[in-house]
């Protein structure tokens, strides 16, 4: 498989990135599942600093270089930890061509392919949805998992379901927060747990802030969560997780 100089993500952006960890954790064992990655300045800068600078020249090299530092840094910190990485579909020309870096980058560090949990939002409108179902499929006859993040915010979600079914569905955190006592909530959350497991699909709850929702959703059997009532994300580090 040819590392892919076409897209010219061989090139080094102008600008450096670091990668921050927030846990995704499971409530049931008390335990990290996983730990989504997420892109921050060389200062520790947000990530919309580092989007504002992501054109359409350097999106490519963009997207290599968030899969290659997150390995590169998770494999240091823990490297039998899990991670999730979000990609850029629209960064993507070939499936497997463009993921030969981040194979490469694996096995240089030392990671196991199959620690590696790929997110796609539905925040970014998809370009070429059958390029993304072809994306998806590589991905997993790879050893991948993938994800939906943002679930729940739009139909944009439920179009990419309807196509091409993830490992994960990651809940968007408007639909979570105050979940605890909204009806309207509560039945939305119910359907989606109904179609997720008829597809054997796992639910991930984002933007946990509230012990009420927290608790709320564990007794309504959600076992992965991710929020800062568990850990702000924490830069080149693994926060401390707090269970209270």
């Amino acid at each position: 498989m040819p590392l892919c100089n076409t897209c010219e993500c061989h090139q080094k952006l102008d600008f450096k990135i670091k990668m921050a960890f927030q846990p995704i954790v499971n409530v049931e064992e008390k335990s990290v599942f996983a730990y989504e990655a997420l892109v921050r300045g060389e200062n520790g800068e947000g990530a919309g600093y580092i989007f504002d600078k992501v054109t359409e020249a350097n999106k490519y090299s963009f997207d290599q270089a968030c899969r290659v530092t997150a390995i590169q840094t998770i494999a240091k910190l823990d490297p039998t930890a899990h991670v999730s990485i979000n990609f850029l579909p629209n960064a993507i020309y070939d499936p497997e061509t463009c993921l030969a870096r981040t194979l490469a980058s694996a096995e240089k560090y030392g990671f196991p392919r199959e620690n590696i949990i790929f997110e796609v939002t539905e925040h970014e409108k998809i370009e070429n949805q059958a390029l993304l179902r072809d994306v998806f499929a590589t991905y997993k006859a790879k050893g991948f998992r993938t994800a939906i993040d943002d679930f729940g915010e739009g139909f944009a979600g439920l179009n990419l379901l309807a196509k091409f079914q993830p490992d994960f569905l990651k809940l968007d955190m408007n639909l979570i927060q105050g979940i605890n006592n909204d009806k309207v909530k509560q039945s939305i959350l119910s359907g989606i747990q109904t179609t997720a497991s008829s597809l054997n699909v796992e639910l991930i709850a984002e933007g946990i802030e509230d012990k009420d929702d927290f608790l709320f959703l564990k007794y309504n059997k959600i076992k992965y969560m991710q929020g800062f009532f568990f850990a702000k994300p924490e830069l080149e580090g693994l926060p401390t997780i707090n269970w209270d």
